[in-house]
C-alpha cells in the first residue's frame, strides 16, 4: 500500500498537467462560443484576468498568511509573468486567430515545448545532456509531441464517424467568425502573431520558474500575475475597442466564458503551473501542451459537431508517445539527482561535524545538535 501511495505521489505533477489541458481545452470550446455570439476578443481576455485577480487576491490571503518579504525583483518578474504569460500572449493569440484560423493556430502553439526548451537550454533551467538516455528521451519525447500534433492538425486521412451526438452548441447561426480565406499578407502577418504567442508563452514558463525559486508562494504569485495581467489587458482592450456597448455581460455564454476562464484556467490552473514549473522545470509543464490539442479535436467532434478524421486518431497517439518520453526521461534525471545529494538524516548519524573558518573577528560560535557538533571558530589571522 505504502508502495502504491509512492507511486501515486510521484505521478502528482503529471495528474496535474493532464488536468490543467482539460481546462484550457474547455476554454477553448468556450471561446468559439463567445466568438460565435459576437464578443469581443479583446474584452475577453480582459475579463478574464479581472475575474481571476477577484478569485486568486482573496484566496492568497486566506491560505497563505505567511509570505516571504515582497521585493521588487518579484513585482518586476510578476509583471513580466503577467505581461508574457497573460495579457500580450492572450492577445497575440486571438490576434493571430482572427487573420488565419484556429486550426492554425492550434497548430503554432506545438512549438511551444521546442522554444521552451531550448531557452531553458540557453539560461540553464534544463540540461541538453543528449550523450544519456534521459537526454535523448525528452529530446526525442519533444519532438515526437510536436510532430503528433501537427500531424493531428494537417493531415485528415479518412473520416471516424463517431456516430450522432444530438449536441450542436453552435447551431445557432455565427456573428463574429473570421474569414476562412485570408489574404496572403494577412496569413503572414497572423503567422508571425502566432508565433509571437508562442515565444511569450515559452518566455512565461522560464521566468514563472525563476520567480517560483524567490517567491515560492503559489497563490500569491499567482494573483500578483493575475493582477498585472488584468491592468495590461484593460489598458489594452480600452484603447482597441470604442464599442463601450461590449463591456455588458449578461447570463449568457460571455459571462460563462469569461468566469470559466479566469476562475479556473487563469486563476488556479496558473497556480498549479507555478507549482509544476517549481517541481519538474519549464520543459515538464510546456510538453503537457500538444495534449490540448487531441482534446479540444475530441471536444470539437462531440459538442461542435466538428468532424474526427483518422490523422487526429494518430496524432494523438503520436502526442501521447512523445509526452511518455519526456516524463520517462524527466523522471530518469530526478531519480539521479536524488541519488547524488546525500540525505540529511544520514549525515547525521555519522556522529559530530566540525566546520573551521577564520577570519578578521575575534569570536567564536558553537552551535551543537543532539550528537553532532557544528563549531566555527574565527581568529585574528597574523600578520
Amino acid at each position: 500500500m505504502r508502495h502504491i501511495i509512492n507511486i501515486l505521489h510521484g505521478l502528482k505533477p503529471a495528474m496535474l498537467m493532464v488536468v490543467v489541458q482539460i481546462v484550457y481545452a474547455g476554454v477553448n470550446v468556450l471561446y468559439k462560443l463567445a466568438v460565435n455570439d459576437g464578443m469581443s476578443l479583446r474584452i475577453m481576455v480582459a475579463y478574464r484576468f479581472i475575474f481571476a485577480t477577484a478569485v486568486m487576491v482573496p484566496l492568497a490571503l486566506i491560505v497563505e498568511r505567511k509570505r516571504p518579504k515582497l521585493t521588487w525583483t518579484v513585482l518586476v518578474q510578476a509583471f513580466f509573468c503577467g505581461l508574457l504569460g497573460g495579457s500580450l500572449s492572450q492577445n497575440l493569440y486571438i490576434g493571430s486567430m482572427a487573420l488565419t484560423s484556429a486550426t492554425f493556430v492550434s497548430a503554432m502553439t506545438n512549438l511551444i515545448p521546442a522554444i521552451t526548451f531550448i531557452m531553458a537550454i540557453t539560461i540553464g533551467l534544463e540540461k541538453l545532456g543528449f550523450g544519456t538516455t534521459a537526454g535523448r528521451a525528452k529530446v526525442l519525447g519533444t519532438l515526437i509531441g510536436i510532430g503528433g500534433a501537427m500531424l493531428l492538425t494537417f493531415y485528415k486521412g479518412v473520416q471516424i464517424n463517431t456516430g450522432p451526438t444530438h449536441i450542436d452548441l453552435l447551431s445557432h447561426g455565427s456573428h463574429g467568425a473570421a474569414s476562412s480565406h485570408p489574404g496572403s499578407a494577412n496569413h503572414l502577418l497572423g503567422a508571425l502573431l502566432a508565433l509571437g504567442s508562442c515565444i511569450s508563452y515559452a518566455l512565461w514558463l522560464n521566468i514563472q520558474a525563476k520567480m517560483s525559486e524567490k517567491y515560492p508562494c503559489y497563490y500569491s504569485s499567482t494573483a500578483l500575475i493575475c493582477t498585472m495581467g488584468a491592468i495590461q489587458a484593460i489598458i489594452f482592450a480600452l484603447c482597441m475597442e470604442k464599442d463601450r456597448s461590449q463591456w455588458k455581460l449578461g447570463w449568457n455564454i460571455r459571462l460563462l466564458t469569461v468566469a470559466y476562464a479566469g476562475i479556473l484556467a487563469s486563476g488556479l490552473m496558473f497556480s498549479l503551473v507555478s507549482w509544476c514549473v517549481r517541481m519538474r522545470g519549464p520543459l515538464y509543464a510546456s510538453a503537457f501542451n500538444p495534449l490540448m490539442v487531441v482534446l479540444v479535436a475530441f471536444a470539437g467532434s462531440l459538442f461542435l459537431e466538428e468532424k474526427l478524421y483518422l490523422g487526429s486518431v494518430i496524432g494523438a497517439v503520436l502526442i501521447v508517445i512523445g509526452l511518455y518520453g519526456v516524463l520517462w526521461g524527466k523522471g530518469k534525471e530526478m531519480k539521479k539527482m536524488n541519488q547524488l545529494v546525500p540525505s540529511v538524516t544520514s549525515s547525521q548519524k555519522n556522529g559530530s561535524i566540525q566546520i573551521i573558518v577564520t577570519s578578521s573577528s575575534e569570536h567564536n560560535t558553537s552551535i551543537n545538535n543532539n550528537d553532532n557538533s557544528i563549531v566555527a571558530i574565527k581568529d585574528s589571522p597574523k600578520e
